[in-house]
């Protein structure tokens, strides 16, 4: 049983700054994610596209937000648990939550703040009959691990970031890397668009446009496929691993099934006060709530999330009142023994 003070479901931007507003109040965070990695959207669909309306960053890339976010929060040593998604939920006696996910790994908390984005994601699938046979046996979604493909013939379909991406970070790793898109045209950061083209010129990356993938072919594992170009007989590759990267549908989920208030497949929330569901002790914060005149942006998702920390604090110390103090004024202690603080005034005369 992991236990903490807030549990954040979803580590975007929202539940990553949620655990720095959260230890300026001495309050322990630990985030679930299903991504195998934190950053939310940021991190899977477009770490290259540049984020323009980020408070002292005339432009950031989303992947660099990511870290510094990261970076932001790491005295704070929160705990994570990725690659997995929240499931069920339960109230205890004494009103904490036992949220467990759909691999078993069960957290406890008396607060739980759903900072889902647009909810949790699941891999847009292409056509193919019999794709789900293959799955997890050569068929992959997501690249978890890339060493699972270290002298490995791979064949990646799409045309965004995530498939330029990989195909150039694969053609270090794996026997073979060939990508196949169903145009000629990419839409991905033009550096990432010059290098594939850069590496197909050196013959490490094969690339096959206009083209799909019309079948997969193997009995207890993924041997070929089929791949039909424009204007040409059909053909088979072999290969040992068929990644389909055409990007992630977000759903709410198993959040859906708990309970709480939803509106247009979103959580409605109380945003007079503190942005809390309909159930006492979990909030809902950043893209995933609800309410009039609520705005889709990360940096909205701040605002909520620094309110919902104080409000998270006077549920968890009743009997305490919390004086807010300027971090200019009172610094940053970590939960690594480490602080932060502007230089001390020194008082001395001037002759």
């Amino acid at each position: 049983m992991i236990q903490t003070d807030i549990l954040i479901i979803g580590a975007g931007p929202t539940g990553l700054f949620t655990v720095f507003e959260a230890g300026l109040l001495k309050l322990r965070c630990h985030l679930i994610d299903a991504l195998p990695q934190p950053g939310g959207q940021c991190s899977e669909i477009y770490p290259k596209k540049p984020i323009y309306d980020i408070p002292a960053y005339p432009e950031i890339l989303a992947g660099d937000l990511t870290h510094k976010l990261l970076e932001q929060i790491k005295q704070f040593e929160p705990g994570f648990t990725l690659g997995e998604r929240a499931d069920t939920i339960e109230k205890q006696d004494d009103g904490t939550f036992i949220v467990t996910t759909n691999k078993g790994t069960k957290h406890q908390a008396p607060i739980v703040a759903i900072a889902g984005g647009l909810g949790s994601f699941e891999p847009r699938k292409p056509p193919i009959d019999n794709i789900s046979h293959f799955e997890n046996k050569g068929v992959e979604y997501m690249i978890k691990d890339p060493e699972m493909y270290r002298n490995k013939n791979v064949v990646i379909a799409g045309g965004g970031d995530s498939a330029l991406d990989w195909s150039i970070f694969l053609t270090d790793v794996a026997k073979s890397v060939t990508l196949i898109h169903r145009r000629n045209e990419f839409r991905g950061a033009l550096d990432s668009v010059d290098k594939v083209q850069e590496l197909k010129n050196l013959g490490k990356i094969n690339l096959i446009t206009p083209a799909e993938v019309k079948g997969i072919l193997g009995s207890d594992k993924v041997t070929g496929v089929a791949v039909e170009k424009v204007g040409e007989t059909p053909f088979i590759i072999d290969t040992d691993h068929f990644i389909p990267l055409f990007g992630l549908s977000p759903k709410l989920g198993p959040i859906a099934n708990w309970g709480l208030e939803i509106e247009k497949n979103a959580i409605k929330v109380n945003n007079a006060l503190d942005y809390q569901t309909n159930i006492e002790g979990i909030y809902a914060i950043g893209d995933v709530n609800t309410y009039p005149g609520k705005l889709k942006l990360i940096l909205c998702g701040f605002h909520e999330a620094t309110l919902m920390c104080q409000s998270a604090y006077k549920r968890i110390h009743p009997d305490k009142k919390y004086v807010m103090k300027y971090t200019t004024v009172g610094g940053v202690d970590g939960f690594d023994g480490t602080r932060k603080e502007a230089p001390k005034a020194v008082v001395k005369a001037i002759s």
